[in-house]
């Protein structure tokens, strides 16, 4: 298993329902993709940034976070099966987000503060989660690439272009997934 990146074309795909048929196997998958996701230093991964078209996602925003030591926080992976968004509110506010799948730079998006999102874990029990600012943003990125966006279709088309060429530019000069400019990788 690897990440793929920009500009495969498996990351413009809505990705398809998992059915109960697939669950066990979808919690092998998951796992694997926790690991990955922390060898790459992320704090968040989709199945589609695997090549996998399915709805499904790990995240562990502690990862963002080191503790008032400076050690690393414990690994603490949430993996949502086919998670649906309840809501969406309060203020929109902008920050820099990098991107497994887009290494080497990172792009200021406008995102909701706060979503509840409903989902499976990789058991097929139900949960919900209230989350609040990064984890809130970190959680949007991920949904968005179940949708097929990645962070550039959130750009106007001259800030897409020019983001693109910076990508390029840093892909050139070696980049790799876990690599950004400034900030955190989802």
């Amino acid at each position: 298993m690897h990440i793929i990146t920009v500009p495969n074309p498996a990351l413009r795909l809505k990705a398809e329902e998992v059915s109960p048929d697939e669950m066990k196997k979808i919690k092998s998958v998951a796992k694997q993709m926790a690991k990955l996701m922390y060898k790459s230093e992320g704090c968040g991964l989709a199945a589609p940034q695997v090549g996998l078209s399915k709805r499904l996602v790990v995240l562990d925003v502690g990862q963002a976070e080191e503790d008032e030591n400076g050690e690393e926080p414990p690994k603490n992976p949430v993996f949502y099966v086919n998670p649906q968004v309840r809501r969406l509110w309060g203020e929109k506010t902008v920050g820099d987000e990098g991107c497994l799948s887009i290494p080497g730079i990172t792009i200021p998006i406008e995102r909701y503060n706060n979503i509840i999102v409903d989902a499976l874990d990789s058991d097929g029990r139900p949960f919900t989660t209230e989350a609040e600012g990064f984890h809130a943003r970190a959680l949007q990125h991920e949904l968005d690439h179940l949708e097929g966006m990645t962070m550039f279709e959130h750009l106007d088309p001259i800030e897409r272009i020019t983001y693109f060429q910076d990508y390029e530019a840093a892909v050139a000069a070696g980049a790799k997934p876990g690599d950004t400019g400034r900030s955190q990788s989802t």
